[in-house]
């Protein structure tokens, strides 16, 4: 093939390196107003009564309004297909605030200047309520966090509101009990992952205008613009054929963005002044009042012979949703969904969770999507059952793992068409020496080397309810639009996109122009998340490239005056099976303008797949531990990944580094903590620790591709799965290196050291 399993250049790179991308900051007019919220400082509290007097005489203050101007309409701001299973538990503003940055009133003015004069004048009198913080103590607690009415879910979750439960589920399959009765071995332990911040470089922001319609139009850093029309018509009472979204260019979103964050607060005062209003959140505002990774405590008990063949397996997840419940439901079963399978030859499974409210900081999406945190429980425990065992875990899961045309009952009953999980287990092991290595060796008086190591799964779209649609043009002068309404957050998706297009119309990329995404202009498209754009969005190019291709045959055929039967298409000319007769694709162009045609050459197709089929990886890595001080180095880390066809070799290779660097953080550094009142102590870079290019060692990554008969050219997704395994294998390294099993994350050297001293 020519551009499918190439590193092709990105589209946008020069732009890139000259420093010419727009992005919604820079299209935002002079005269926009200023939008910012006051915030709450309690974790929970009624607002008994707002003074905002003094703070309308601010000179250049436009408005301040407060939970009494804004209609009352439950909504939630979670990215997801209408009906959305996140509780419609919000307004914009409401008479309750229910975490410590929670939004009291929204000032609009024409400086910052003047607004953050004013929001320092709002007088607020607060009834202080008792917080939940401790979300393994929220169930059934005496306060009641969402005691309101008119909570609305679209279809029962499981929750019950009254008892701070979100959302709850179980589900067993097989004989649990028997299964458990034949094990040899049964080891039960938990797990605790902590809150994260996704920490994208660009800050949410969000302008908007009335055009000259009166339509409301947002200019958006989203990953979901079809989703944010459809909750901001909701939130305000508009139909959504009186919203418009645009997409500019995306400076990160990492799952943050697939939650409506800033769009909402100058929607609505556009709406009530008609000016144009942009909001910018600060980095604080970005750490303390947007979303997070869910908080998960995940027990987990499983059964095995004594060669390692696992029988049962028992794993119950409690989750924090935080002070609102977008994503609550959908991110926590992936906490069981997409790790029990990995051990798909087990008797029996049972998987529950609970999720709970608190007054912390509504959790939403996040790289990983909840399959993170289960990955770290379900392969620390193998990693522990192993060492139990006296058996390699390299050679445990290779007994366990699904072979291809398995059914998956713990992944919805998937039958699973491609897999190349074992050489991916095989290849890691050679790459980091693991038969050397393995468990540790001494390099000094108080240093080890170990190594540790965990494999992983995630999905490829949501099966059944993701839609792509794609739209392909023939310009005048034989070059393609290709409309997409997949939105790129810098990973490159518009650059694969045009690959797939170019390989299935023989054109060279500079053909393929692709536009950003607009909801008036765009086709459907439910968003970039759920690692769906390469193989749905993908699919759905390559459906819409044969429509087109077929109708470009007809009307070739049509001015050459021959049967379509006749007509070859070279990519840049069709011409007769005998040769006698050329058509170039600049002429076709060429001729919708003049008429001979009579037909604007173009093509829309829509793709949906039955399927979400998982893409797996294994993660390998070689730690140094100091046993004096528990400080750690990473010396190598090798991922291996099975996307299936690898469409794009070098942005495949920077989301699998970048995506396993996050994970470092996660098992390392990464914890967002709160003080005995509710606040988030860490809220700035200062403060929160994410990983420098010095913290992460040497970084090595492999494919090991399958054929995914269901993907375009057979690819399955790349963008979650590679966070996933740096946690349970650097614990595992931890444990191999000192014996201490840490099961609370960051692992540290604190944990670490107080483990060797017990």
């Amino acid at each position: 093939m020519r551009y499918v399993s190439t590193d092709v250049k990105k589209i946008d790179a020069n732009a890139l390196v000259t420093g010419k991308p727009v992005y919604t900051a820079d299209m935002m007019p002079k005269e926009c107003l200023v939008v910012k919220v006051l915030r709450s400082p309690h974790a929970y509290a009624r607002i008994k009564n707002i003074n905002k007097k003094v703070a309308l005489k601010v000179p250049g203050i436009e408005a301040i309004y407060t939970y009494e101007d804004v209609p009352h309409i439950r909504f939630t701001m979670a990215g997801q297909s209408y009906p959305e299973p996140s509780p419609y538990d919000r307004y914009i503003l409401e008479e309750y605030v229910r975490y410590v940055g929670d939004v009291v009133a929204i000032v609009a003015g024409e400086s910052e200047g003047a607004v953050d004069k004013a929001l320092k004048l709002i007088k607020v009198e607060y009834e202080i309520l008792e917080p939940v913080l401790d979300f393994t103590n929220a169930l059934d607690h005496p306060t009641v966090i969402h005691p309101e009415e008119d909570y609305h879910t679209n279809f029962p979750i499981g929750g019950d509101r009254m008892r701070n439960l979100c959302a709850s589920e179980s589900m067993v399959h097989g004989d649990l009990e028997a299964a458990f009765a034949e094990s040899e071995v049964i080891i039960e332990r938990v797990y605790h992952t902590k809150a994260n911040a996704q920490a994208m470089m660009e800050t949410f922001r969000t302008y908007s205008y009335l055009d000259h319609n009166g339509r409301l139009t947002l200019v958006s850093s989203t990953q979901i613009p079809f989703h944010v029309r459809r909750h901001v018509a909701r939130a305000l009472g508009l139909p959504k054929t009186k919203v418009r979204v645009i997409k500019p260019r995306i400076g990160g979103g990492f799952g943050a963005k697939q939650t409506m964050v800033s769009e909402i607060y100058p929607a609505f005062v556009t709406q009530k002044t008609g000016k144009p209003a942009a909001m910018i959140f600060t980095r604080e505002e970005t750490f303390k009042a947007s979303t997070s990774r869910h908080e998960m405590q995940i027990r987990v008990k499983v059964g095995s012979d004594k060669e390692g063949n696992i029988k049962a397996i028992d794993l119950y997840t409690l989750s924090n949703t935080g002070a609102y419940g977008e994503h609550a439901s959908t991110v926590v079963g992936l906490s069981g969904h997409k790790t029990i399978p990995l051990y798909n030859k087990a008797k029996a499974f049972k998987f529950s969770y609970d999720v709970v409210y608190t007054n912390t900081m509504s959790a939403g999406a996040f790289r990983g999507y909840g399959a993170t945190q289960g990955c770290f429980a379900l392969e620390s425990i193998m990693n522990e059952l192993a060492s139990k065992l006296n058996i390699d875990p390299v050679k445990l899961r290779l007994k366990n793992i699904a072979q291809e045309g398995d059914v998956m009952p713990a992944y919805y009953d998937n039958r699973l068409e491609s897999t190349a999980l074992k050489e991916c287990l095989l290849k890691g092991k050679e790459l980091i020496g693991w038969d050397e290595k393995y468990p540790y060796k001494k390099v000094g008086k108080n240093k080890v080397r170990s190594v540790g190591m965990a494999m992983t799964m995630q999905g490829s779209a949501i099966a059944d309810i993701d839609v792509a649609s794609v739209e392909i043009r023939l310009g005048d002068d034989g070059f393609y639009t290709l409309m997409i309404g997949a939105t790129d957050m810098g990973t490159g998706c518009d650059t694969i996109l045009a690959q797939i297009a170019a390989e299935c119309l023989g054109c060279e990329m500079d053909k393929i122009v692709v536009p950003g995404v607009d909801t008036d202009i765009s086709p459907f498209d439910t968003g970039s998340y759920a690692s769906s754009t390469t193989y749905l969005t993908g699919q759905a190019v390559i459906n819409t490239c044969e429509v087109l291709k077929e109708k470009m045959i007809k009307a070739a055929a049509k001015v050459l005056e021959v049967s379509e039967e006749e007509i070859i298409f070279t990519g840049d000319q069709f011409e007769t099976s005998d040769g006698s007769k050329v058509l170039t694709l600049k002429d076709l162009g060429e001729g919708q303008a003049g008429g001979n045609i009579n037909e604007y050459l173009s093509a829309t197709k829509s793709h949906t797949s039955p399927t979400s089929p998982p893409p797996f990886m294994t993660g390998f890595v070689e730690l140094e531990i100091d046993t004096e001080t528990g400080e750690m180095e990473i010396i190598d880390y090798v991922g291996v990944v099975d996307c299936g066809t690898v469409i794009n070799t070098s942005l495949a290779r920077i989301q699998a580094e970048g995506g396993i660097v996050q994970g470092i953080g996660m098992a390392l550094y990464e914890d967002i903590q709160y003080n005995a009142q509710g606040k988030m102590m860490n809220n700035s870079f200062m403060q929160y620790k994410i990983p420098s290019r010095l913290d992460v060692g040497k970084i090595r990554v492999a494919f090991e591709s399958s054929y995914e008969p269901t993907g375009p050219f057979g690819a399955k997704s790349i963008g979650e799965v590679v966070i996933n395994t740096p946690s349970p294998a650097l614990a595992h390294a931890v444990f191999n290196g000192t014996g201490v099993a840490v099961r609370t994350l960051p692992i540290t050297p604190e944990k670490i050291i107080m483990g060797m001293m017990k």
